[in-house]
């Protein structure tokens, strides 16, 4: 069976170069044999956090918010896609994830993390996965990082440079730690009810 992974970014900026990580994973989990899927919280569009999607009656959620949710729940694991903004989390990506709660329950989740110095996002990597533990997820111990984000890979997403052969190098054991994870999730979903 595939792994069906979302993949989440979450960067508003006008020059975006994250993306090019983003684009790059999806790329790389697919040759895998995943069924990796972007989610880009600026094309998702969600409003600030008003009220979360378990907060609508049944059936009168956003349209967004609704296919959002359908897909998150869709999900065998997930993968965070994140820059550094003084230290801490990316607004965008983060005012998406709280917009569900129990969606994101009892799937592993991965953090990529990049910035254009050569720190790679290690702060926002840090408080991610505090948030998304709290959220329900497992998160691996695997990570990746991208220092130099603009210089590792190219606006295609592939590796480049000293950068984009360290990324190359790194990604496979980030995917096997999650596809381990995913299995174990998946086959104890389908064995027991999780407890709540």
């Amino acid at each position: 069976m595939a792994d069906r992974i979302l993949i989440f970014y979450g960067s508003y900026r006008s020059d975006r170069q994250g993306i090019r990580l983003a684009e790059y994973l999806v790329s790389a989990f697919a040759a895998r044999g995943a069924l990796p899927e972007l989610i880009d919280a600026q094309a998702v569009g969600l409003p600030m956090l008003d009220r979360m999607y378990k907060e609508y009656p049944v059936g009168k959620a956003p349209p967004a918010l609704e296919e959002l949710a359908g897909k998150i729940r869709a999900a065998d694991a997930f993968v965070f896609v994140t820059g550094e903004y003084n230290w801490g989390q990316q607004p965008g990506l983060k005012n998406l994830t709280d917009h569900f709660l129990e969606e994101w329950f009892w799937r592993p989740a991965a953090i990529a993390s990049y910035s254009a110095g050569r720190l790679a996002g290690a702060h926002a990597s840090v408080a991610w996965h505090g948030t998304l533990t709290e959220m329900g997820m497992v998160v691996i111990s695997s990570t990746l990082t991208v220092g130099g984000i603009g210089h590792a890979l190219d606006e295609t997403g592939a590796p480049i440079g000293d950068g984009g052969a360290a990324l190359a190098k790194a990604f496979p054991r980030f995917a096997d730690d999650l596809s381990w994870w995913t299995e174990a999730a998946r086959e104890q979903r389908a064995r027991v009810a999780p407890p709540y």
